[in-house]
């Protein structure tokens, strides 16, 4: 593994690379960093050039500004990322928030893209009106206006499926609390805003893919995966278990992205958009 700084614009971004062969970038999602993907990373060196990173103002990265962090900004960080370590196009994964930004990134610069694997995205603005799961971002953020952090991540910890019956690093851990004032007081908002633009993903030049772990079929991050694909006629895969599988059972995981991604690159070639 080899790791260092990239520039951005207001920001500098700590990324590792590890592996050679056509290049994964991998977005980590909510409060987390690089760390997500060590042992996938290193699942997957022997195919792929995997790379990782600290998103903008969480871990070793910089950029905390207080400001209120859009959606394009992060999709912009990844794209740059790609531009440079990445060599200029590169298949996307990513989870959970992580997964908002690669369709972000899908949607705005495609020709960055040789595909997208998007795993439970929590788009939950895609759900019928009614849905009480339409009400978590608003849930933690209340939280988080009265109590602090420390009551918004107990909330959030509380609604991710599997959480608490397995230990995460404790490097890892220590930083995903650090973390926690920039997730909620300044990201919190770009994703609770989401809605994926259906018509750029439906018109991609390049496989789309959504997905969730077969543990989490009825959560609010799970459903809204199966609705995006709905409605941009993209297919919909099964993952070995939870929110979190690769810090579980990373060796399950990366079988699965291996799969996914292998896929992806023998698909690599020009071709028309798809119709609605």
């Amino acid at each position: 593994m080899t790791s260092g700084t990239f520039e951005v614009e207001g920001a500098e971004l700590y990324y590792e690379v590890r592996g050679s062969g056509p290049a994964l970038l991998m977005i980590s999602g909510a409060g987390g960093d690089a760390g997500y993907y060590t042992q996938v990373a290193a699942d997957l060196a022997d195919a792929f050039t995997v790379i990782t990173y600290d998103r903008r103002g969480n871990s070793r990265s910089t950029g905390r500004t207080g400001a209120p962090l859009d959606l394009a900004e992060q999709a912009a960080d990844a794209r740059a990322l790609i531009e440079g370590p990445a060599g200029g196009r590169a298949l996307v994964f990513g989870n959970s928030a992580g997964a908002i930004i690669g369709l972000t990134l899908a949607a705005l610069r495609p020709a960055c893209l040789v595909g997208l694997i998007a795993h439970e995205p929590p788009a939950v603005n895609v759900l019928p009106a009614d849905d009480p799961a339409r009400a978590f971002f608003a849930d933690v953020a209340g939280r988080y206006a009265l109590g602090g952090a420390a009551a918004a991540g107990r909330r959030f910890a509380e609604t991710v499926r599997g959480e608490g019956t397995y230990r995460w690093p404790d490097d890892l851990w220590r930083r995903f609390l650090g973390n926690q004032d920039h997730l909620f007081g300044t990201e919190w908002p770009g994703f609770a805003g989401f809605r994926p633009d259906e018509d750029a993903l439906r018109s991609a030049p390049f496989p789309i893919v959504l997905g969730a772990g077969v543990e989490d079929r009825d959560t609010y991050y799970a459903r809204p995966s199966v609705e995006i694909a709905r409605r941009i006629g993209a297919p919909w895969v099964e993952f070995p278990g939870i929110h979190m599988e690769f810090l579980r059972h990373p060796d399950r995981f990366a079988a699965a992205v291996r799969a996914l991604a292998t896929w992806a690159y023998a698909d690599d070639r020009p071709r028309e958009p798809r119709m609605p």
